[in-house]
């Protein structure tokens, strides 16, 4: 195992995967075909949402009777965890396919390694990320933000997707606890799908991407002009309070996603 200085690049038929461990360990580029799919930028590509998704309410949660305090960087919420900022080390690569870590440090207040792997296929891609504690348990939660472009050179990106319901989100941009019938967008929205996240992103004339998970929570985000974003993930926003999930010696957390694609 050695600390990844440099990007690293997978190939399988015409799609191509880059991945920039020392930024987070995003993907920096995803092409099929030569066409790029993701925004680019430092603050973009596809990142791992990881020890915990979305707003956490003002950067507090509880862990039994502790009461941890994470950096402000949403404020007056902390968002999207702290492995994104993190230089994480590579474990394994051959072509097509490498794995990655980093040990869970300050400001996370428990000790225990974050993993992800990317394994790409000619027609998918399949990401993965695990959370396990060396010693005390505690509530985490993992998943992915990837910015997809909303035009790549032809009509705009289309989203398709059929929730059970939509978690209503207040002012604060935190879930209020009441579920409702989905809404149309423009969305900035946790969504449920209790049978596994599947949402479709159509290019017309193009691609048609699908994303999947066994998990039930996605946030669709489609606010901006540029991208769009669809983040399977293993909880809600501000899950680490509301709907916690431990992470103990005998359970880690391991979540998966699968992008599947197809030329129209």
């Amino acid at each position: 195992m050695s600390r990844a200085t440099k990007n690293v690049r997978l190939t399988a038929g015409d799609a191509e995967l880059t991945v920039d461990p020392v930024h987070g360990c995003r993907i920096s580029s995803f092409r099929i075909g030569g066409t790029e799919l993701l925004r680019q930028g430092e603050r973009y590509g596809c990142f791992p949402m990881v020890p915990w998704c979305g707003r956490t309410e003002n950067g507090l949660f509880r862990n039994g009777g502790d009461l941890h305090q994470m950096p402000l960087n949403s404020p007056p919420h902390a968002i999207h965890g702290t492995g994104r900022d993190t230089a994480w080390q590579l474990a394994r690569q051959d072509d097509a396919e490498a794995a990655f870590f980093y040990d869970l440090a300050d400001p996370w207040p428990y000790k225990g390694r974050v993993t992800q792997s990317f394994e790409l296929t000619e027609d998918a891609l399949t990401l993965r990320l695990g959370v396990e504690t060396y010693g005390n348990s505690f509530p985490a939660q993992a998943g992915w933000h990837p910015w997809f472009l909303r035009n790549t050179g032809g009509q705009d990106v289309r989203i398709d997707f059929e929730a059970a319901w939509q978690e209503e989100r207040g002012d604060d941009h935190l879930p209020t606890g009441h579920r409702i019938d989905p809404r149309p967008g423009p969305w900035d929205d946790c969504f449920g799908m209790p049978d596994g996240v599947e949402v479709k992103l159509t290019w017309p004339e193009q691609l048609e991407l699908t994303v999947k998970s066994r998990d039930e929570w996605v946030v669709i985000y489609d606010e901006q002009a540029e991208a769009v974003c669809v983040e399977p993930q293993s909880g809600p926003p501000n899950g680490l309070n509301t709907t916690p999930r431990l992470v103990t010696p005998i359970d880690p957390l391991e979540i998966a996603s699968t992008w599947s694609w197809t030329r129209l």
